[in-house]
């Protein structure tokens, strides 16, 4: 995958890794989303959703050994997230943080990211050819962002087959959300039109590889359960 001149590396899990500048990106994790839905009384989810999302995070880092990790906002689901952590993911979360140089890109949802996890917070980053920030904006050449959770559908043997995907003109770049509980937003939603100069490619998450699919060879959503 090439954007704006860098050649990037989309991984199953839903990271972004760069190797040129041996930098792993991953978007909207939205830590303890399961326990805020409980808190608030509505749909009761599991409350694993931060093990299972930390869990996948570390072993990213083990895998790919990364000088630097950035995390484009919303890693956190609310502002009241990180006191509502398990202390054995907080332990996991510091381990992160002393293998490699951490980055809490500034989210909607956690826009004063907590301290005492380690690493540092950052509105945006600038690295090379390339913007790294929560929220997509314009058509700016080089932007990499998360915020809309983006997934995409195609037709398999008469069936809608949906899963979460990057989506790229070759320009700019969202990521798909990294969080267990984060759901997502179909690309054929208007929400993306203003976001592309050309024709975009929805790279969807295989099990163990990620398929480039054309915008035209894509579908509607057959409802967010598949997301």
């Amino acid at each position: 995958m090439m954007v704006n001149g860098a050649r990037l590396v989309p991984d199953p899990s839903g990271a972004l890794w760069w190797p040129g500048e041996k930098t792993l990106v991953v978007a909207d994790l939205h830590f303890e989303k399961g326990s805020s839905f409980a808190t608030r009384g509505r749909n009761f989810l599991p409350p694993y959703d931060t093990r299972a999302t930390v869990e996948a995070l570390a072993r990213l880092v083990r895998h790919y050994t990364p000088k630097r990790l950035i995390a484009l906002g919303d890693s956190f689901h609310d502002d009241g997230a990180a006191g509502r952590l398990h202390i054995d993911d907080v332990a996991r979360l510091k381990r992160v943080a002393e293998q490699t140089e951490l980055v809490w890109i500034a989210g909607n949802h956690d826009p004063v990211p907590p301290d005492g996890l380690g690493g540092r917070v950052e509105e945006e980053v600038v690295i090379g050819p390339l913007r790294f920030r929560h929220i997509p904006e314009g058509r700016e050449a080089g932007e990499v962002a998360g915020h809309l959770h983006p997934k995409a559908t195609v037709v398999v043997r008469g069936h809608g087959l949906t899963r979460r995907c990057f989506v790229t003109d070759g320009v700019k770049l969202v990521l798909p959300a990294f969080g267990a509980y984060a759901g997502g937003l179909d690309v054929r939603d208007p929400a993306f039109l203003p976001l592309f100069r050309r024709r975009f490619t929805a790279w969807m998450l295989g099990d163990a590889r990620v398929f480039p699919v054309p915008a035209a060879r894509l579908g509607a959503a057959e409802s967010e359960a598949t997301a």
